[in-house]
């Protein structure tokens, strides 16, 4: 998913693209993915159409690496797009697979591993792709195609029938009127995962600009976005394996909350003491992440494939457009009220978790039995 944007400098330079047009092709990739993970969510769940994890997978790899031979700019497009569409298949069929994986006492647990190996490859990708074309030029993407061969034969030996099959009787059906009711909650969850994605990418984006501002020079301010972003991989783990046991509502609202004081700790302070509020702001804020996943797939257990696209998809995208209000406000008035804003979407998770009806496991006490 990174390579596309880690490789737009050679496509400019290379072929002469405008910053417009080559901006184009990741906003194409982003669009299609973000918006065709749901509707393949949907057809799993209700038409029992997938695709393999390991086709899909390859698909992305192929029309990726193709980019690199290419120099028609439209078949550039339609290979992003067809890269999009393999990717937006991977998700709804991958955590349906880690939900049969799961029980209620370690679906966070679980599901924040499945997260954390995404962010990982996010991280890996563009450093791969980066190597590959700087020994090779863009041909060199095509060897990108090797990892991705060498994973389809791992997981065409690893998952038929064996963890899926063995890990079957772990789903948990519900009624159709149990699914009904949840709908509702879901949407709250969904609109609350929207606005903490919006906070992720306006801190991504702006952060770095904000830290040169302070005195930071560039590579400084890189390697702080860098521990912030591994700080919110320890979070995912972190936060999974708490919500198992204290409870996914509560530790959201816990999560979320804490973002709050330490962001604007940053601001308050300087040197080694803002670099450590920052980096438990990363920390608490990615923390919450995993654990929405695995709330959306016990709000809507007959539709994981749905809820996973939304989750993955549809949210992460509308997120990612509320960065332009935060650019607005930079353009308006300052880059410091641009990110001091940034609390505002947190709040309005926060609110929307607290509210939303799924049941609490450790702030409610828990009638004794048999008293005499």
């Amino acid at each position: 998913m990174p390579v596309l944007p880690a490789i737009l400098p050679l496509l400019i330079a290379d072929n002469g693209y405008s910053y417009f047009t080559a901006g184009l092709l990741v906003t194409a990739y982003n669009i299609t993915s973000s918006f065709t993970q749901p509707l393949v969510g949907w057809f799993s769940d209700k038409k029992g159409f997938s695709v393999s994890i390991s086709i899909s997978l390859l698909v992305s790899a192929l029309f990726v690496a193709l980019m690199g031979i290419a120099h028609n700019y439209y078949l550039i497009m339609a290979f992003a797009i067809l890269a999009a569409l393999g990717h937006a298949c991977f998700h709804p069929t991958a955590l349906s697979l880690v939900n049969r994986l799961c029980m209620q006492e370690n679906r966070g647990r679980i599901t924040s591993y499945f997260v954390v190996g995404g962010n990982f490859g996010y991280a890996i990708g563009p450093v791969l792709a980066g190597v590959l074309v700087f020994w090779l030029g863009l041909p060199g993407l095509l060897f990108l195609i090797f990892p991705a061969l060498l994973m389809v034969v791992a997981l065409r030996y690893l998952l038929p029938g064996g963890i899926a099959g063995a890990c079957e009787s772990h789903a948990r059906p519900v009624s159709q009127k149990g699914a009904e009711q949840s709908k509702k909650p879901f949407i709250i969850l969904m609109i609350a995962s929207v606005l903490r994605a919006w906070a992720v990418f306006a801190a991504i984006t702006f952060l770095p600009m904000y830290l040169v501002t302070r005195g930071y020079d560039l590579m400084t301010a890189n390697i702080i976005m860098t521990l912030m972003l591994l700080a919110g991989v320890a979070g995912q783990v972190f936060g999974g394996h708490i919500s198992d046991r204290i409870g996914r509502k509560e530790f959201m609202i816990l999560g979320l909350a804490g973002t709050i004081p330490f962001f604007y700790l940053f601001f308050a302070s300087s040197g080694i003491i803002a670099v450590i509020a920052i980096l438990l702001f990363g920390l608490c804020l990615w923390s919450t992440f995993a654990v929405a996943v695995a709330m959306s797939h016990e709000l809507l257990p007959q539709n994981v494939g749905l809820a996973s696209g939304m989750m993955l998809g549809l949210a992460i995208g509308f997120g990612g457009l509320g960065v332009a209000v935060n650019g607005m406000i930079a353009d308006h008035y300052s880059l410091a009220a641009a990110l001091g804003t940034i609390p505002v979407p947190i709040a309005g998770a926060l609110l929307l978790m607290a509210i939303l009806p799924y049941p609490w496991k450790s702030f409610i006490k828990k009638p004794s039995s048999g008293q005499g």
